[in-house]
């Protein structure tokens, strides 16, 4: 069974940095994508960032420019770089694996076999 734990969440001012880890373990994993969504209380769970072979990666208007995705596949493990942070960065942060198909977009959710329990952010202002 494929398990993700993230870390890293906190309590954090505005401006100030995070970074998120995402361990993956058992199991093989279909696709090679890996992804960070995010979800505010009382809203939808959204796409932050995504990162697949190649080094590629595609992020959410959001936050470019201020959060980066990485990938250590000798550890099974993904990170979010998240710098000037603001209160709207809130949310809880979930990982996820598993790509369904390269056929429809690596930013859709429902694009994912597997999830994590997700990290708590919490910016102040």
């Amino acid at each position: 069974q494929v398990q993700l734990v993230e870390s890293g969440g906190g309590l954090v001012q505005a401006g100030g940095s995070l970074s998120l880890s995402c361990v993956t373990s058992g199991g093989t994993v279909r696709g090679d994508a890996m992804a960070w969504f995010r979800q505010a209380p009382g809203k939808e769970r959204d796409f932050v960032a995504a990162t697949w072979t190649g080094g590629n990666s595609i992020y959410a208007d959001s936050v470019k420019g201020r959060f980066t995705v990485s990938r250590d596949t000798a550890k099974n493990t993904m990170y979010l770089q998240m710098n000037s942070l603001k209160p709207e960065d809130t949310a809880i942060y979930y990982c996820a694996t598993g790509l369904k198909t390269i056929y429809r977009p690596r930013n859709a959710a429902y694009n994912y076999d597997y999830w994590g329990q997700g990290t708590h952010v919490t910016v102040s202002s």
